[in-house]
């Protein structure tokens, strides 16, 4: 049996790209007052949820935080394994406008083998299950005893790109999202008991560029107005007053030559307290 009151952390990897050795794009699983909630489905979050005993029929609240592939590729993956495996109960997924688009292109795409397990296997028909929700900033739903609130992040050239927080009557905990550094977070973090930041080594930015290979200049220029250097988020924590400063969405993750320590080196000077260098299935006491 699950454990109450935790988060675990998928895939901590930025960007979509899997190679030999790498972690797995983005992905969580927040666990509060017996509920579980999926926040974002990057690549490989169906495996990550499994592996952390989850049975995927239970599958109920899905919060996508931006139509970047590294957090939505696997949404419509993750719902129909969930369908196969036994859902047989709604399933309510919140995100920014567009995801509908992409979940009516999966359901097309899918129409042959969802039609014929209905007539075939006897199921529900999916595409009944599943409601979508365009979010905004603010309160985004209450239930079972937990609030989460969305707030817009610096994460250009999207705009509909949201950090998430949930409390409860005792605990709270906030994921960043993809976002620049931004005086809000600190607002939005303020005495958290755990913050999930997104973190980039600048020093290890070049040689990531080489193993990419197929991106120009401007792909590093995104990563300087989009993404937060670890010293930064530090700050961002130290300021908000959280108590567990967790690191993910790693740029990079897959660097032989860069490793936690470099990470920790990279926040000493702004953070000495509960610190957490994110790793795929990771799992973190709230």
């Amino acid at each position: 049996m699950m454990q109450d009151d935790y988060i675990a952390l998928l895939g901590t990897k930025g960007g979509p790209a899997i190679r030999p050795g790498s972690s797995m794009p983005t992905s969580n699983l927040v666990h509060l007052n017996g509920r579980s909630i999926v926040l974002d489905c990057g690549l490989g979050v169906t495996r990550g949820l499994v592996d952390q005993g989850m049975q995927l029929k239970d599958l109920s609240l899905v919060l996508i935080s931006h139509l970047h592939s590294d957090h939505y590729l696997e949404l419509g993956a993750l719902l129909h394994t969930a369908w196969v495996a036994g859902l047989n109960a709604p399933v309510d997924v919140y995100g920014p406008k567009g995801l509908e688009d992409y979940w009516q292109a999966f359901l097309t795409s899918m129409k042959a083998d969802i039609d014929l397990r209905i007539e075939d296997e006897g199921r529900p028909d999916l595409r009944d299950l599943v409601t979508l929700h365009v979010i905004d900033a603010g309160e985004v739903l209450r239930i079972d005893g937990i609030t989460i609130t969305a707030m817009r992040t610096e994460h250009p050239p999207l705009v509909d790109c949201f950090a998430f927080r949930f409390d409860t009557a005792h605990k709270s905990v906030v994921f960043s999202g993809d976002t620049a550094p931004m005086n809000a977070m600190e607002d939005f973090s303020r005495g958290a008991d755990v913050l999930v930041h997104e973190a980039m080594l600048g020093a290890a930015l070049p040689a990531l560029m080489k193993r990419i290979g197929n991106g120009s200049e401007k792909l590093m220029e995104h990563w300087l107005r989009s993404h937060t250097y670890a010293h930064d988020a530090a700050k961002t924590a130290r300021n908000a007053g959280v108590r567990h400063l967790v690191l993910s969405h790693l740029i990079p993750s897959d660097d032989p030559d860069y490793g936690e320590k470099d990470w920790q080196k990279a926040v000493e000077d702004h953070w000495s307290d509960n610190f957490t260098v994110g790793t795929d299935g990771c799992r973190i006491s709230i």
